[in-house]
């Protein structure tokens, strides 16, 4: 019987924990997890072996990403995104149905996103579908297509062509979902709550550039009466249900009691909202907006509260990238800037930074950002170092430490609120399906091999 085709000696973090290990790839899956002392029966493999200040991570799965390709690909496109997320140690996305145009909203639309992507990709990529007023008849279809669940929200998108549902639509998506055996993913804000972003910040600005008043705007409020619409929704029809970037820690409770009471509703948080504070966001940094808002510290103590104690499934980007235009630098506007934070390549190392400082270990980041990402979306073979498994592995570096510059990153767009920020934790290396995809010229030379799930 041949060999394995690469072997990775290291302390690797398995569903068992951070062990010594000899993790055996045969055919792009992982054939084998051994002691290190059986190297020896192994003549003749190639032989990666970690630094001694490395770890072995299964590779993330980012399941929040707007790739807005096609139509926004100058926003950002499958080919910039994949190459970040493989810099990021992140070797599977599943991608939002907006903010591309068409929205993946019909099967249609959801083979044009395909062709795309085909041929662009770095790392894995699925895909979501839409739930909007109109598309209820295109949902089975885009289920048998493939998607792993429909995202809707319950206020304004941001783009006209993904309208929100009202709460009657919320229980009809529901309940059709529920019967296709699909996950029912929510932007969870209730427009009856959002106000208007007012204050200009002072004599002499050009728009409304004072973030104290933006953040009022978007109130806990907002989520949590949401929140609870989604809860009685899962309640009424059964329906698997996914809270997205939750951001205030009012909402734990929430979902708590829901978990209680047996309800399928899980939730994931970001790490804009585990690692920045409104406080620090001065007038007119408009690189900070994002909704849900980014709330105060003590806020962010609460939501790893949660998260620590599983209340909060997982840590996932919400990568929503723009021109840098459309951030209005010029002014400062938070009330017209638009939304959104581009992160998928530094997410790993933002909460790392901050998770270590509350006594975290790496388990604690493959399970947040990995494993319950994939199992989220039906990815049996991702997010584990485990026999059968794809070999996604990152080589990372947890204690060593770099500050961002924008320059650096391979999103399309550099704009970015870590822009100068230390942070702590280094990918070195990342493999898809035991393939180099990033830390050597080799890497970079191996070109773009993701797949379509």
């Amino acid at each position: 019987m041949a060999g394995p085709d690469l072997l990775v000696a290291g302390a690797a973090v398995t569903p068992d924990g951070l062990v010594p290990a000899l993790v055996a790839i045969t055919g792009g899956k992982v054939s084998g997890i051994h002691d290190l002392r059986e190297l020896a029966a192994y003549p003749g493999v190639p032989v990666h072996r970690l630094a001694d200040d490395e770890v072995l991570l299964p590779g993330l799965v980012d399941t929040h990403v707007h790739v807005n390709e096609p139509g926004r690909t100058h926003w950002e496109g499958f080919a910039t995104a994949t190459k970040a997320a493989a810099a990021g140690g992140v070797t599977t996305i599943v991608d939002m149905p907006l903010n591309s145009l068409p929205p993946t909203i019909n099967a249609a639309a959801l083979e044009l996103k395909r062709a795309a992507a085909n041929g662009q990709c770095w790392v894995d990529v699925a895909f979501w579908g839409g739930a909007v007023p109109d598309n209820e008849p295109d949902r089975a279809g885009l289920h048998r297509a493939g998607v792993r669940g429909f995202k809707c929200f319950l206020a304004d998108s941001g783009v006209p062509e993904f309208p929100p549902l009202d709460r009657a639509g919320l229980h009809r998506a529901a309940a059709q979902i529920a019967e296709l055996g699909s996950l029912l993913l929510v932007h969870a804000e209730d427009p009856a709550h959002l106000g208007e972003a007012c204050g200009t910040g002072g004599p002499g600005s050009q728009g409304n550039t004072d973030y104290a008043a933006f953040l009022r705007s978007r109130p806990p409020a907002a989520e949590t009466a949401a929140i609870e619409a989604v809860i009685e929704a899962a309640r009424r029809t059964g329906v698997r249900a996914h809270i997205l970037h939750t951001s205030s820690a009012a909402a734990i409770e929430l979902l708590a009691a829901a978990r209680v009471e047996g309800l399928a509703v899980t939730s994931e948080t970001c790490p804009h909202y585990l690692a920045l504070a409104a406080e620090e966001v001065s007038a007119g940094a408009t690189e900070f907006k994002c909704c849900p808002p980014i709330r105060e510290r003590a806020n962010s103590d609460r939501l790893w509260t949660g998260l620590r104690a599983g209340v909060i499934d997982c840590v996932v980007s919400d990568h929503s990238p723009c021109p840098p235009e459309l951030k209005l630098a010029d002014t400062g506007d938070f009330a017209k800037a638009w939304g959104g934070i581009a992160s998928l390549q530094l997410s790993l190392p933002v909460v790392w930074t901050y998770a270590r400082e509350r006594g975290c270990e790496p388990a604690d980041l493959a399970r947040w950002m990995a494993a319950r990402p994939a199992e989220l979306a039906g990815l049996a073979g991702k997010g584990r170092i485990a026999v059968g498994c794809d070999a996604d592995l990152v080589a990372f570096a947890p204690d060593a430490s770099f500050v961002v510059e924008p320059a650096r990153l391979e999103h399309r767009h550099k704009l970015t609120p870590y822009a100068g920020r230390s942070l702590t934790g280094v990918v070195r290396q990342t493999w898809l399906r035991g393939r180099e995809i990033f830390g050597s010229e080799r890497a970079a030379a191996a070109g773009a091999n993701g797949e379509l799930l």
